[in-house]
């Protein structure tokens, strides 16, 4: 893959970008993982067809362990890691676990496509521009378990901001088919342009690494997956799960005290029963790897 890889860099080149000094190509770990600010794993085994969900973490179990093992040899203790590969929550577990050195709260894995995503469906819906739209979460998996929640999301409609349900008036809508058509959107691009998400996807890694980097705005939440320890939402200890995060000072910190209906409830228990089991199967792997 070298050659394919001197064609990026020559596109990079060519992109004659203001603020890119330097790009150093490579196949080498020792080169590739020295003395990173920030890791993003975007590579990881696609799901081929006939392919059991248990053969992809098997196949990914490797590629993260080896991934984790080389940042904690060669990057910054304080490096910022930010999984994009699927199975992107067990991936970034993995990589977490096979790197001690290197705080857990460093690791996270991107859910900010499918924020995004809902945030662009409210902002159709209603017919207002996508950054009228703020405070959607994505619970838990990047998988079609996840939970895209809109109970404490915010419009801005003629200059007044306004909660989500009392703009629409379309309850049915937003527990239906809003809450489907986000978790089935990746699908969906790859059935209309036989190839998965691109640039969108591209655009939510900036959006996300940016928000760790620069904090995210006041008064507003972004969704990330991030270790789920001590969480206030009685979601299990030690998953890779997505909440809503408050960012300052390149520290992620969850947004505590929103009321959770029993409709979320469920279906934030559902994509962590998902988690657990992923993680199990991922981690009797990683025991043999």
């Amino acid at each position: 893959m070298m050659g394919v890889l001197d064609g990026v860099l020559m596109e990079l080149q060519d992109c004659a970008l203001p603020l890119l000094k330097d790009v150093i190509a490579t196949d080498k770990e020792e080169i590739a993982f020295k003395d990173l600010d920030v890791a993003i794993l975007v590579g990881s085994m696609p799901r081929r067809d006939g392919m059991e969900r248990k053969d992809l973490l098997k196949a990914n179990v490797k590629i993260f362990k080896c991934q984790g093992a080389a940042l904690d040899k060669y990057a910054k203790k304080s490096v910022k890691v930010i999984v994009v590969g699927n199975p992107a929550n067990t991936n970034c577990l993995t990589a977490s676990k096979s790197a001690p050195s290197i705080p857990k709260e460093n690791f996270s894995c991107l859910t900010r496509l499918d924020h995004n995503r809902a945030k662009a469906q409210i902002a159709l819906k209603l017919g207002v521009i996508s950054d009228d739209v703020k405070n959607v979460i994505i619970w838990g998996n990047h998988s079609s378990t996840q939970y895209p929640d809109v109970n404490h999301a915010k419009v801005k409609l003629q200059g007044k901001e306004v909660g989500v349900y009392e703009a629409l008036k379309d309850d049915s809508w937003l527990k239906g088919e809003f809450i489907t058509t986000v978790q089935q959107r990746g699908a969906a691009v790859i059935k209309a342009r036989k190839l998965s998400s691109a640039m969108s996807a591209a655009k939510a890694i900036c959006d996300h690494v940016r928000d760790i980097w620069f904090g995210t705005p006041e008064g507003e939440f972004v969704s990330m997956g991030i270790i789920s320890d001590g969480n206030s939402y009685g979601i299990p200890d030690d998953l890779l799960y997505s909440f809503p995060v408050t960012i300052k000072d390149k520290t992620w910190k969850v947004v505590e005290g929103l009321p959770i209906n029993d409709f979320s409830r469920e279906k934030m228990d559902l994509t962590a029963k998902e988690l657990a089991e992923e993680k199990e199967t991922a981690f009797e792997f990683l025991a043999s790897a």
